[in-house]
């Protein structure tokens, strides 16, 4: 039965019955999430642009710290904009997208950092990941107070904490606090990503885990420890061994589940 119909039948104004099925049958601008992530990036874009230029002005950082800062942040928009889609049928980028996307912006920062003098200014660099840190509830729960949760922004947070685990494992191997092995707190999420072609039970989907949430958190706080210069050197050690162990004993787990589950047939999804 059409809009028109239904609302004829119960005596409604056929003008006002007709206003009604065109609102009906008109489709959403099909554009309109995408400019609309379009003009998020874009202003994100001036803030990073910004701050690393206000950084440049109070760390003692050579002439390419901006443009790694701007390459960092370019680099990560073509595979945003090409998983976009996953985020319909809204058709907004949305408040809670646009902070995992101001996150995005402060790891790019960080990142800009690489092979840089910031030894000088470790409380500024972790005061900024601490940012990054607490922004990391607040886009969820934007999404979901708002009824906007979406497979896209689900994903594009992991993401995005993964990537400020990796670039802070560097950083505090280049503080001089923790060896190379700091690396592996970073590293072991994409290794496991890359292992999956090979090793296809491994691409099975997990359970829902409060103790993945936790130990994501912990293993940032652990890292951001050994940034800043608020405990003795060997606290701050073994603050960054702490979330490699962590994270190590996470993953673990998550094998052992996956792999006595190897043998059942994988669903379709």
């Amino acid at each position: 039965m059409t809009p028109q119909r239904s609302l004829a039948e119960h005596g409604v104004d056929h003008a006002v019955a007709h206003a009604v099925a065109h609102a009906v049958d008109d489709p959403p601008d099909p554009n309109r999430l995408v400019r609309s992530a379009v003009a998020a990036a874009g202003w994100i874009g001036v803030v990073v642009a910004g701050a690393a230029w206000l950084l440049a002005r109070l760390m003692p950082v050579s002439d390419l710290q901006l443009l790694k800062a701007l390459a960092g942040y370019a680099l990560l928009l073509p595979p945003l904009f090409l998983a976009l889609r996953a985020h319909r049928p809204h058709d907004r980028f949305g408040p809670a997208n646009t902070v995992t996307l101001f996150r995005a912006g402060i790891v790019c920062l960080l990142a800009s950092l690489f092979g840089e003098r910031w030894n000088d200014n470790e409380w500024l660099v972790a005061s900024a990941a601490i940012v990054a840190l607490a922004l990391d509830g607040v886009d969820g729960w934007l999404a979901r107070s708002r009824g906007i949760e979406s497979r896209f922004g689900a994903r594009f947070d992991m993401e995005i904490d993964a990537l400020l685990v990796m670039v802070l494992s560097v950083l505090a191997w280049q503080s001089g606090q923790a060896g190379a092995w700091v690396l592996a707190a970073g590293l072991m999420r994409y290794a496991f990503v890359a292992a999956i072609p090979f090793w296809r039970w491994l691409g099975r989907p997990l359970p829902p885990s409060q103790r993945r949430k936790t130990v994501c958190v912990l293993q940032l706080i652990g890292l951001i420890a050994c940034i800043a210069p608020a405990l003795p050197d060997p606290w701050r050690a073994a603050s960054a061994a702490s979330a490699v162990a962590l994270v190590a004993a996470s993953f673990a787990i998550d094998i052992a589940w996956l792999a006595s589950r190897r043998s059942l047939p994988m669903s379709p999804a």
